[in-house]
Protein backbone atom coordinates (compact mmCIF):
# COMPACT_ATOMS: atom_id res chain seq x y z
CA UNK A 1 0.00 0.00 0.00
CA UNK A 2 1.32 3.43 -0.92
CA UNK A 3 0.04 6.76 0.13
CA UNK A 4 -0.35 9.40 -2.58
CA UNK A 5 1.65 12.43 -1.46
CA UNK A 6 0.00 15.80 -1.92
CA UNK A 7 1.98 18.94 -2.64
CA UNK A 8 2.61 21.11 0.39
CA UNK A 9 1.21 24.61 -0.20
CA UNK A 10 3.04 27.37 1.60
CA UNK A 11 0.25 29.90 1.97
CA UNK A 12 -3.11 28.55 3.06
CA UNK A 13 -5.85 30.23 4.96
CA UNK A 14 -6.90 31.32 8.30
CA UNK A 15 -10.03 32.05 10.07
CA UNK A 16 -9.41 32.63 13.77
CA UNK A 17 -10.75 30.88 16.83
CA UNK A 18 -13.80 31.93 18.76
CA UNK A 19 -15.65 32.03 22.03
CA UNK A 20 -18.75 33.26 23.83
CA UNK A 21 -19.93 32.75 27.40
CA UNK A 22 -22.87 30.36 27.46
CA UNK A 23 -25.20 30.40 30.46
CA UNK A 24 -27.67 27.86 29.09
CA UNK A 25 -28.35 25.55 26.11
CA UNK A 26 -27.38 26.88 22.71
CA UNK A 27 -30.45 28.26 20.97
CA UNK A 28 -31.08 29.46 17.46
CA UNK A 29 -32.49 32.63 19.04
CA UNK A 30 -28.93 33.55 20.05
CA UNK A 31 -27.92 33.93 16.43
CA UNK A 32 -28.12 37.33 14.76
CA UNK A 33 -30.75 38.20 12.18
CA UNK A 34 -28.93 38.29 8.87
CA UNK A 35 -31.69 40.01 6.97
CA UNK A 36 -32.11 39.57 3.23
CA UNK A 37 -29.10 41.42 1.82
CA UNK A 38 -26.69 38.50 1.65
CA UNK A 39 -29.17 36.05 0.15
CA UNK A 40 -30.29 38.60 -2.39
CA UNK A 41 -26.71 38.69 -3.69
CA UNK A 42 -25.79 35.03 -3.21
CA UNK A 43 -28.52 32.47 -2.52
CA UNK A 44 -27.89 29.56 -0.17
CA UNK A 45 -27.85 27.19 -3.13
CA UNK A 46 -25.38 29.48 -4.90
CA UNK A 47 -23.21 29.43 -1.76
CA UNK A 48 -23.11 25.63 -1.85
CA UNK A 49 -22.31 25.63 -5.56
CA UNK A 50 -19.61 28.22 -5.04
CA UNK A 51 -18.10 26.16 -2.23
CA UNK A 52 -18.01 23.07 -4.43
CA UNK A 53 -16.31 24.99 -7.23
CA UNK A 54 -13.75 26.39 -4.80
CA UNK A 55 -13.11 22.91 -3.42
CA UNK A 56 -12.30 21.67 -6.92
CA UNK A 57 -9.71 24.44 -7.25
CA UNK A 58 -8.27 23.52 -3.86
CA UNK A 59 -8.19 19.88 -4.89
CA UNK A 60 -6.34 20.82 -8.06
CA UNK A 61 -3.67 22.56 -5.98
CA UNK A 62 -2.72 19.17 -4.48
CA UNK A 63 -3.26 20.43 -0.94
CA UNK A 64 -5.80 17.94 0.41
CA UNK A 65 -4.63 15.09 2.61
CA UNK A 66 -6.25 11.87 1.37
CA UNK A 67 -6.14 9.94 4.62
CA UNK A 68 -9.37 8.31 5.84
CA UNK A 69 -8.15 8.11 9.44
CA UNK A 70 -7.41 11.83 9.75
CA UNK A 71 -10.42 13.02 7.76
CA UNK A 72 -12.84 10.69 9.55
CA UNK A 73 -11.59 11.99 12.89
CA UNK A 74 -12.05 15.63 11.85
CA UNK A 75 -15.52 14.79 10.59
CA UNK A 76 -16.41 13.15 13.91
CA UNK A 77 -15.11 16.14 15.86
CA UNK A 78 -16.99 18.55 13.61
CA UNK A 79 -20.24 16.58 13.97
CA UNK A 80 -19.90 16.69 17.75
CA UNK A 81 -19.70 20.48 17.60
CA UNK A 82 -22.67 20.73 15.24
CA UNK A 83 -24.80 18.66 17.61
CA UNK A 84 -24.43 21.42 20.21
CA UNK A 85 -26.90 23.51 18.21
CA UNK A 86 -30.14 21.73 17.18
CA UNK A 87 -30.78 24.39 14.54
CA UNK A 88 -27.78 23.07 12.57
CA UNK A 89 -29.27 19.59 12.17
CA UNK A 90 -29.32 18.61 8.52
CA UNK A 91 -27.09 21.43 7.31
CA UNK A 92 -24.37 20.11 4.97
CA UNK A 93 -20.83 20.28 6.33
CA UNK A 94 -17.60 18.76 5.09
CA UNK A 95 -14.51 18.60 7.34
CA UNK A 96 -11.15 17.72 5.82
CA UNK A 97 -7.39 17.94 6.38
CA UNK A 98 -4.92 20.01 4.37
CA UNK A 99 -1.39 18.65 4.14
CA UNK A 100 0.66 21.61 5.23
CA UNK A 101 2.94 22.42 8.16
CA UNK A 102 1.39 25.90 8.42
CA UNK A 103 -0.82 26.68 11.43
CA UNK A 104 -4.10 27.35 9.68
CA UNK A 105 -7.76 26.50 9.29
CA UNK A 106 -10.42 27.98 7.00
CA UNK A 107 -14.07 27.84 5.99
CA UNK A 108 -15.52 27.95 2.47
CA UNK A 109 -19.13 28.73 1.49
CA UNK A 110 -21.51 25.82 1.72
CA UNK A 111 -19.97 24.19 4.79
CA UNK A 112 -16.45 23.12 3.73
CA UNK A 113 -14.04 23.41 6.67
CA UNK A 114 -10.33 22.69 6.21
CA UNK A 115 -7.75 22.17 8.96
CA UNK A 116 -4.01 22.10 8.31
CA UNK A 117 -2.06 19.16 9.67
CA UNK A 118 0.40 21.66 11.14
CA UNK A 119 -2.35 23.14 13.28
CA UNK A 120 -3.49 19.71 14.47
CA UNK A 121 0.06 18.99 15.63
CA UNK A 122 0.43 22.42 17.25
CA UNK A 123 -2.56 21.94 19.56
CA UNK A 124 -1.96 20.54 23.03
CA UNK A 125 -5.48 19.30 23.67
CA UNK A 126 -8.53 18.18 21.74
CA UNK A 127 -10.42 21.17 23.12
CA UNK A 128 -7.94 23.51 21.44
CA UNK A 129 -8.50 21.83 18.09
CA UNK A 130 -12.26 21.91 18.66
CA UNK A 131 -12.13 25.65 19.35
CA UNK A 132 -10.58 26.24 15.92
CA UNK A 133 -13.23 24.18 14.17
CA UNK A 134 -16.07 25.77 16.14
CA UNK A 135 -14.95 29.20 14.96
CA UNK A 136 -14.87 28.02 11.34
CA UNK A 137 -18.33 26.49 11.64
CA UNK A 138 -19.59 29.86 12.86
CA UNK A 139 -18.19 31.58 9.75
CA UNK A 140 -20.28 29.18 7.66
CA UNK A 141 -23.50 29.40 9.68
CA UNK A 142 -23.37 33.20 9.66
CA UNK A 143 -22.75 33.30 5.89
CA UNK A 144 -19.90 35.74 6.34
CA UNK A 145 -18.58 35.49 2.80
CA UNK A 146 -22.06 36.08 1.35
CA UNK A 147 -22.48 39.07 3.66
CA UNK A 148 -19.16 40.48 2.47
CA UNK A 149 -20.18 40.04 -1.16
CA UNK A 150 -23.53 41.71 -0.44
CA UNK A 151 -21.63 44.89 0.34
CA UNK A 152 -19.87 44.92 -3.02
CA UNK A 153 -21.11 46.11 -6.37
CA UNK A 154 -22.98 43.47 -8.32
CA UNK A 155 -21.02 44.47 -11.40
CA UNK A 156 -17.87 43.11 -9.80
CA UNK A 157 -19.26 39.57 -9.70
CA UNK A 158 -18.35 38.79 -13.28
CA UNK A 159 -18.68 35.00 -12.99
CA UNK A 160 -18.95 32.21 -10.47
CA UNK A 161 -15.50 31.00 -11.53
CA UNK A 162 -13.88 34.36 -10.77
CA UNK A 163 -15.67 34.59 -7.45
CA UNK A 164 -14.62 31.06 -6.50
CA UNK A 165 -11.03 31.87 -7.36
CA UNK A 166 -11.19 35.02 -5.27
CA UNK A 167 -12.49 33.10 -2.26
CA UNK A 168 -9.76 30.51 -2.69
CA UNK A 169 -7.15 33.26 -2.82
CA UNK A 170 -8.59 34.92 0.27
CA UNK A 171 -8.56 31.58 2.07
CA UNK A 172 -5.00 30.77 1.06
CA UNK A 173 -3.66 34.29 1.44
CA UNK A 174 -2.01 33.87 -1.96
CA UNK A 175 -3.16 35.89 -4.97
CA UNK A 176 -1.25 33.56 -7.29
CA UNK A 177 -3.66 30.79 -6.35
CA UNK A 178 -6.50 32.84 -7.80
CA UNK A 179 -4.62 33.35 -11.03
CA UNK A 180 -3.98 29.62 -11.24
CA UNK A 181 -7.69 28.99 -10.84
CA UNK A 182 -8.98 31.51 -13.36
CA UNK A 183 -7.41 33.94 -15.82
CA UNK A 184 -8.17 37.62 -15.50
CA UNK A 185 -8.08 40.44 -13.01
CA UNK A 186 -11.56 39.97 -11.53
CA UNK A 187 -10.51 37.38 -8.96
CA UNK A 188 -7.50 39.38 -7.83
CA UNK A 189 -9.61 42.51 -7.49
CA UNK A 190 -12.22 40.67 -5.42
CA UNK A 191 -9.75 38.91 -3.15
CA UNK A 192 -9.15 41.77 -0.74
CA UNK A 193 -12.88 42.49 -0.56
CA UNK A 194 -13.96 39.08 0.81
CA UNK A 195 -11.58 38.74 3.72
CA UNK A 196 -13.41 38.47 7.02
CA UNK A 197 -14.00 41.77 8.77
CA UNK A 198 -13.24 42.46 12.45
CA UNK A 199 -16.99 42.30 13.10
CA UNK A 200 -17.26 38.87 11.49
CA UNK A 201 -14.28 37.55 13.43
CA UNK A 202 -15.80 38.74 16.68
CA UNK A 203 -19.13 37.18 15.78
CA UNK A 204 -17.45 33.86 14.93
CA UNK A 205 -15.59 34.05 18.26
CA UNK A 206 -18.82 34.37 20.21
CA UNK A 207 -20.82 31.74 18.35
CA UNK A 208 -17.85 29.37 18.16
CA UNK A 209 -17.55 29.54 21.93
CA UNK A 210 -21.20 28.54 22.28
CA UNK A 211 -20.59 25.48 20.12
CA UNK A 212 -17.38 24.64 21.99
CA UNK A 213 -18.90 24.70 25.46
CA UNK A 214 -22.20 23.23 24.30
CA UNK A 215 -20.27 20.20 23.00
CA UNK A 216 -18.60 19.73 26.39
CA UNK A 217 -15.09 20.96 25.58
CA UNK A 218 -12.81 23.02 27.81
CA UNK A 219 -13.94 26.68 27.57
CA UNK A 220 -10.39 27.86 28.37
CA UNK A 221 -8.92 26.16 25.30
CA UNK A 222 -9.24 29.02 22.82
CA UNK A 223 -7.63 31.60 25.08
CA UNK A 224 -4.78 29.27 26.07
CA UNK A 225 -4.05 28.35 22.45
CA UNK A 226 -4.01 31.96 21.30
CA UNK A 227 -1.91 33.06 24.23
CA UNK A 228 0.70 30.39 23.54
CA UNK A 229 0.86 31.27 19.84
CA UNK A 230 1.23 34.96 20.57
CA UNK A 231 4.11 34.31 22.96
CA UNK A 232 5.80 32.05 20.42
CA UNK A 233 5.44 34.77 17.79
CA UNK A 234 7.30 37.26 19.97
CA UNK A 235 10.15 34.81 20.48
CA UNK A 236 10.68 33.88 16.83
CA UNK A 237 11.14 36.81 14.46
CA UNK A 238 9.99 36.31 10.89
CA UNK A 239 8.12 33.08 11.66
CA UNK A 240 4.65 34.42 12.37
CA UNK A 241 1.89 31.81 11.84
CA UNK A 242 -0.03 32.44 8.62
CA UNK A 243 -3.32 33.26 10.23
CA UNK A 244 -1.70 35.80 12.53
CA UNK A 245 -0.24 37.52 9.47
CA UNK A 246 -3.65 37.56 7.79
CA UNK A 247 -5.74 38.29 10.87
CA UNK A 248 -3.62 39.84 13.64
CA UNK A 249 -4.38 38.51 17.10
CA UNK A 250 -5.01 41.26 19.64
CA UNK A 251 -4.68 41.28 23.42
CA UNK A 252 -8.32 42.37 23.48
CA UNK A 253 -9.53 39.18 21.81
CA UNK A 254 -7.51 37.01 24.16
CA UNK A 255 -8.83 38.94 27.14
CA UNK A 256 -12.41 38.55 25.93
CA UNK A 257 -11.92 34.81 25.53
CA UNK A 258 -10.45 34.57 29.02
CA UNK A 259 -13.35 36.56 30.48
CA UNK A 260 -15.92 34.27 28.91
CA UNK A 261 -14.19 31.18 30.24
CA UNK A 262 -13.69 32.76 33.68
CA UNK A 263 -17.43 32.93 34.25
CA UNK A 264 -17.82 29.18 33.76
CA UNK A 265 -17.02 26.57 36.40
CA UNK A 266 -13.82 24.59 35.94
CA UNK A 267 -14.21 21.19 34.31
CA UNK A 268 -11.39 18.85 33.34
CA UNK A 269 -11.99 17.51 29.84
CA UNK A 270 -10.31 14.29 28.76
CA UNK A 271 -8.92 14.07 25.23
CA UNK A 272 -10.23 11.22 23.12
CA UNK A 273 -7.88 8.40 22.16
CA UNK A 274 -8.53 9.28 18.52
CA UNK A 275 -7.09 12.76 19.01
CA UNK A 276 -3.79 11.33 20.21
CA UNK A 277 -3.75 8.54 17.62
CA UNK A 278 -4.30 10.99 14.74
CA UNK A 279 -1.54 13.31 15.96
CA UNK A 280 0.84 10.34 16.27
CA UNK A 281 -0.09 9.18 12.78
CA UNK A 282 0.69 12.62 11.39
CA UNK A 283 4.05 12.53 13.19
CA UNK A 284 4.81 9.25 11.45
CA UNK A 285 4.47 11.02 8.08
CA UNK A 286 7.05 13.71 8.81
CA UNK A 287 10.42 13.68 7.07
CA UNK A 288 12.11 10.54 5.83
CA UNK A 289 10.78 7.24 7.25
CA UNK A 290 13.89 6.51 9.34
CA UNK A 291 13.84 10.05 10.72
CA UNK A 292 10.25 9.61 11.86
CA UNK A 293 11.14 6.27 13.47
CA UNK A 294 14.09 7.82 15.32
CA UNK A 295 12.05 10.78 16.60
CA UNK A 296 9.21 8.61 17.88
CA UNK A 297 11.67 6.15 19.42
CA UNK A 298 13.33 9.04 21.24
CA UNK A 299 10.01 10.43 22.47
CA UNK A 300 9.11 7.06 23.99
CA UNK A 301 12.56 6.54 25.52
CA UNK A 302 12.55 9.99 27.14
CA UNK A 303 8.90 9.85 28.21
CA UNK A 304 8.05 12.97 26.19
CA UNK A 305 4.57 11.96 25.22
CA UNK A 306 1.01 12.79 26.24
CA UNK A 307 -0.18 9.30 25.39
CA UNK A 308 2.40 6.51 25.26
CA UNK A 309 0.12 4.05 23.48
CA UNK A 310 -0.66 6.55 20.73
CA UNK A 311 3.03 7.38 20.32
CA UNK A 312 3.84 3.71 19.94
CA UNK A 313 1.04 3.45 17.38
CA UNK A 314 2.72 6.29 15.46
CA UNK A 315 6.06 4.49 15.75
CA UNK A 316 4.47 1.35 14.29
CA UNK A 317 3.08 3.38 11.37
CA UNK A 318 6.53 4.92 10.78
CA UNK A 319 8.12 1.45 10.80
CA UNK A 320 5.56 0.30 8.24
CA UNK A 321 6.40 3.33 6.13
CA UNK A 322 10.08 2.36 6.40
CA UNK A 323 9.31 -1.23 5.34
CA UNK A 324 10.49 -2.73 8.65
CA UNK A 325 7.69 -5.27 8.93
CA UNK A 326 9.37 -7.42 11.57
CA UNK A 327 9.74 -4.62 14.08
CA UNK A 328 6.32 -3.19 13.12
CA UNK A 329 4.78 -6.54 14.16
CA UNK A 330 6.63 -6.35 17.47
CA UNK A 331 5.55 -2.79 18.29
CA UNK A 332 1.98 -3.50 17.19
CA UNK A 333 1.77 -6.35 19.69
CA UNK A 334 2.60 -3.88 22.47
CA UNK A 335 -0.07 -1.43 21.26
CA UNK A 336 -2.66 -4.23 21.16
CA UNK A 337 -2.16 -5.11 24.85
CA UNK A 338 -4.37 -2.20 25.88
CA UNK A 339 -7.37 -3.54 24.02
CA UNK A 340 -8.99 -3.25 20.58
CA UNK A 341 -9.21 0.03 18.70
CA UNK A 342 -10.33 0.51 15.07
CA UNK A 343 -7.24 2.52 14.09
CA UNK A 344 -5.01 -0.22 15.53
CA UNK A 345 -6.95 -2.87 13.62
CA UNK A 346 -6.57 -0.90 10.39
CA UNK A 347 -2.83 -0.54 10.94
CA UNK A 348 -2.53 -4.26 11.65
CA UNK A 349 -4.29 -5.01 8.38
CA UNK A 350 -1.96 -2.68 6.52
CA UNK A 351 1.11 -4.42 7.93
CA UNK A 352 -0.22 -7.75 6.70
CA UNK A 353 -1.24 -6.32 3.34
CA UNK A 354 2.01 -4.53 2.63
CA UNK A 355 4.13 -7.47 3.73
CA UNK A 356 2.24 -9.76 1.33
CA UNK A 357 0.42 -11.89 3.91
CA UNK A 358 -2.86 -11.58 2.02
CA UNK A 359 -4.90 -14.55 3.38
CA UNK A 360 -4.01 -13.46 6.92
CA UNK A 361 -4.89 -9.87 6.06
CA UNK A 362 -8.31 -10.95 4.79
CA UNK A 363 -9.10 -12.75 8.03
CA UNK A 364 -7.92 -9.79 10.08
CA UNK A 365 -10.08 -7.34 8.15
CA UNK A 366 -13.15 -9.57 8.31
CA UNK A 367 -12.77 -9.93 12.08
CA UNK A 368 -12.18 -6.20 12.54
CA UNK A 369 -15.20 -5.25 10.41
CA UNK A 370 -17.44 -7.39 12.60
CA UNK A 371 -16.34 -5.30 15.57
CA UNK A 372 -16.00 -1.92 13.82
CA UNK A 373 -18.26 -2.13 10.75
CA UNK A 374 -18.30 1.60 9.98
CA UNK A 375 -14.62 2.45 10.37
CA UNK A 376 -13.72 3.92 6.98
CA UNK A 377 -10.11 2.78 6.80
CA UNK A 378 -11.24 -0.82 7.27
CA UNK A 379 -14.11 -0.36 4.80
CA UNK A 380 -11.73 0.97 2.14
CA UNK A 381 -8.90 -1.48 2.70
CA UNK A 382 -10.87 -4.73 2.82
CA UNK A 383 -11.95 -4.70 -0.87
CA UNK A 384 -8.36 -3.86 -1.84
CA UNK A 385 -7.26 -7.07 -0.15
CA UNK A 386 -10.01 -8.98 -1.95
CA UNK A 387 -8.93 -7.58 -5.31
CA UNK A 388 -5.31 -8.51 -4.56
CA UNK A 389 -6.53 -12.04 -3.81
CA UNK A 390 -8.38 -12.11 -7.18
CA UNK A 391 -11.75 -12.32 -5.41
CA UNK A 392 -13.21 -9.41 -7.32
CA UNK A 393 -16.76 -10.78 -6.99
CA UNK A 394 -16.56 -10.46 -3.20
CA UNK A 395 -15.01 -6.99 -3.54
CA UNK A 396 -17.86 -5.89 -5.84
CA UNK A 397 -20.53 -7.22 -3.46
CA UNK A 398 -18.90 -5.56 -0.47
CA UNK A 399 -18.45 -2.13 -2.07
CA UNK A 400 -21.98 -2.05 -3.46
CA UNK A 401 -23.41 -3.04 -0.08
CA UNK A 402 -21.54 -0.15 1.57
CA UNK A 403 -22.63 2.27 -1.14
CA UNK A 404 -26.21 1.83 0.05
CA UNK A 405 -25.26 3.86 3.12
CA UNK A 406 -22.65 6.09 1.40
CA UNK A 407 -23.99 6.57 -2.15
CA UNK A 408 -21.67 9.48 -2.98
CA UNK A 409 -18.46 8.02 -1.57
CA UNK A 410 -15.87 8.41 -4.37
CA UNK A 411 -13.45 5.84 -2.94
CA UNK A 412 -16.09 3.10 -2.79
CA UNK A 413 -17.22 3.88 -6.35
CA UNK A 414 -13.62 3.74 -7.56
CA UNK A 415 -13.07 0.37 -5.89
CA UNK A 416 -16.34 -0.96 -7.29
CA UNK A 417 -15.31 0.20 -10.77
CA UNK A 418 -12.01 -1.65 -10.43
CA UNK A 419 -13.69 -4.84 -9.21
CA UNK A 420 -16.33 -4.89 -11.97
CA UNK A 421 -13.70 -4.14 -14.63
CA UNK A 422 -11.74 -7.20 -13.49
CA UNK A 423 -14.95 -9.24 -13.69
CA UNK A 424 -15.49 -8.08 -17.28
CA UNK A 425 -18.71 -6.22 -16.41
CA UNK A 426 -17.97 -3.06 -18.33
CA UNK A 427 -21.35 -1.35 -17.97
CA UNK A 428 -21.33 -1.47 -14.19
CA UNK A 429 -17.64 -0.61 -14.07
CA UNK A 430 -18.15 2.56 -16.10
CA UNK A 431 -21.27 3.48 -14.11
CA UNK A 432 -19.26 3.37 -10.89
CA UNK A 433 -16.38 5.24 -12.51
CA UNK A 434 -18.92 7.85 -13.58
CA UNK A 435 -20.18 8.18 -10.03
CA UNK A 436 -16.59 8.49 -8.81
CA UNK A 437 -16.09 11.43 -11.16
CA UNK A 438 -19.46 12.98 -10.26
CA UNK A 439 -18.76 12.72 -6.52
CA UNK A 440 -15.54 14.66 -7.07
CA UNK A 441 -17.31 17.37 -9.05
CA UNK A 442 -15.93 16.31 -12.45
CA UNK A 443 -19.20 16.50 -14.37
CA UNK A 444 -17.81 16.21 -17.90
CA UNK A 445 -15.70 13.17 -16.99
CA UNK A 446 -18.76 11.57 -15.38
CA UNK A 447 -20.79 12.15 -18.55
CA UNK A 448 -18.10 10.49 -20.67
CA UNK A 449 -18.10 7.43 -18.38
CA UNK A 450 -21.88 7.08 -18.66
CA UNK A 451 -21.70 7.37 -22.44
CA UNK A 452 -19.19 4.52 -22.49
CA UNK A 453 -21.42 2.53 -20.14
CA UNK A 454 -24.37 2.89 -22.52
CA UNK A 455 -22.23 1.70 -25.43
CA UNK A 456 -21.13 -1.42 -23.55
CA UNK A 457 -22.77 -4.64 -24.64
CA UNK A 458 -22.98 -6.45 -21.30
CA UNK A 459 -25.50 -4.28 -19.43
CA UNK A 460 -28.97 -5.50 -18.52
CA UNK A 461 -32.00 -3.54 -19.66
CA UNK A 462 -32.43 -2.24 -16.12
CA UNK A 463 -28.78 -1.17 -15.90
CA UNK A 464 -29.01 0.68 -19.20
CA UNK A 465 -32.27 2.42 -18.27
CA UNK A 466 -30.77 3.66 -15.00
CA UNK A 467 -27.57 4.75 -16.76
CA UNK A 468 -29.51 6.66 -19.40
CA UNK A 469 -31.52 8.53 -16.74
CA UNK A 470 -28.38 9.38 -14.81
CA UNK A 471 -26.65 10.61 -17.97
CA UNK A 472 -29.53 13.00 -18.67
CA UNK A 473 -29.35 14.27 -15.09
CA UNK A 474 -25.61 14.94 -15.37
CA UNK A 475 -26.04 16.70 -18.70
CA UNK A 476 -28.64 18.98 -17.12
CA UNK A 477 -26.20 19.74 -14.31
CA UNK A 478 -23.50 20.59 -16.82
CA UNK A 479 -25.80 23.04 -18.60
CA UNK A 480 -26.37 24.80 -15.28
CA UNK A 481 -22.64 24.90 -14.62
CA UNK A 482 -22.03 26.55 -17.99
CA UNK A 483 -24.65 29.19 -17.26
CA UNK A 484 -22.61 30.22 -14.22
CA UNK A 485 -19.35 30.30 -16.16
CA UNK A 486 -18.00 27.08 -14.68
CA UNK A 487 -17.02 24.08 -16.79
CA UNK A 488 -17.53 21.25 -14.26
CA UNK A 489 -14.86 19.59 -16.24
CA UNK A 490 -11.51 18.10 -15.59
CA UNK A 491 -10.42 15.73 -12.86
CA UNK A 492 -7.62 17.61 -11.10
CA UNK A 493 -6.20 14.43 -9.61
CA UNK A 494 -5.86 12.64 -12.92
CA UNK A 495 -8.10 9.87 -11.62
CA UNK A 496 -5.61 8.70 -8.99
CA UNK A 497 -6.91 6.45 -6.27
CA UNK A 498 -5.97 7.81 -2.86
CA UNK A 499 -5.62 5.72 0.28
CA UNK A 500 -4.12 5.91 3.73
CA UNK A 501 -0.63 4.56 3.63
CA UNK A 502 2.60 5.56 5.25
CA UNK A 503 4.90 7.03 2.64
Amino acid sequence: MRRIIAHRPRHLALALLGSLMLSGPLRAANLPDLGDASEATLTRQAERTLGEQTMRSLQASGALLDDPEVNAYLDSLGRRLLQADPSLAGQPFDFFAVESSELNAFALPGGHVGVHTGLILATQSESELASVMAHEIAHVTQHHIARQIAGQSGAQLASMAALGAAILAAATGNGQVAMAAVTGATAANLQSQINYTREHESEADRIGFQLLTGAGFDPRAMASFFDRLQKATRLVDGNVPSYLRTHPLTHERIAEAEDRAFNLSYKQVRDSDEYHFVRALLRSYEGEPREAVALLDKALAEGRTQNARATRYGLTAALLRAGDFKRADKELAVVERDGPHPMVEALAGQILLQSGRLPEARKRYESALQRFPDHLQLVYDYPRVLIRLNDEAAAARFTESRLLARPQDPTLHRLAAEAFAALGQQTRSHVHQGEFEAARGNTQAAIEQYRIALRSADGSERDLTIADARLRELQAQQRELRKDGRDGGKDPSGGRLHSFTPR
